[in-house]
């Protein structure tokens, strides 16, 4: 069963599945600069934009594009900005 999650005033969208192994989301971030926490270890994926990452205890941003991936820690925070409408797969472990 697939569940629509909703967060920053609508300003990000993700459906919820479970993959061939592990939990995952797709979803879409509208522009704008946001800060997201995690409970589990995350692989983010962009499909399509473009997200602007600083990720936890780093003072540095880095750019993901299409068909770039990025891993974040379990129980920490990451911050992203977005230009465009951003597409991405993440999965949780």
């Amino acid at each position: 069963m697939l569940s629509v999650n909703e967060y920053f005033d609508g300003k990000v969208k993700s459906i919820a599945l479970q993959g061939d192994t592990l939990p995952a989301t797709v979803g879409v971030i509208s522009p704008g600069e946001y800060e997201f926490g995690t409970s589990k270890k995350e692989v983010m994926t962009v499909v399509s934009g473009a997200l602007t990452v600083q990720l936890p205890g780093s003072d540095n941003w880095v750019r993901y594009g299409a068909g770039d991936a990025f891993e974040v820690v379990a129980n920490a925070s990451f911050k992203a900005k977005a230009e465009v409408d951003t597409a991405y797969f993440c999965t949780y472990e």
